[in-house]
């Protein structure tokens, strides 16, 4: 279970891409998903993060996970239509 949600986490796969060798991406993904909303996953991190810097095995100043995500309007990927061209 928690190797299938790796891997999705790692390729970006959508979830019905999920090899069966993982079980139904169905499955795998309302774990995910369950986990997620039970806060499952940060205490998890954490533990990881301890674990690797006890052992010396994190650099604090190359390691670090970034969520942040920016959206923009579907639309914002271009000028406006018909917009005319600055002449230099």
């Amino acid at each position: 279970m928690v190797n299938g949600i790796l891997w999705i986490l790692r390729t970006g796969a959508p979830w019905r891409d999920l090899p069966e060798r993982y079980g139904k991406w169905q499955t795998v993904a309302t774990r995910f998903y369950r986990w997620q909303k039970a806060q499952i996953w940060p205490p998890i991190l954490e533990s990881l993060q301890a674990e690797a810097d006890k052992l010396g095995k994190l650099d604090w100043e190359v390691h670090y996970v970034d969520g942040s995500v920016i959206r923009a309007h579907q639309h914002a990927a271009g000028g406006k239509k018909g917009a005319q061209q600055r002449k230099n």
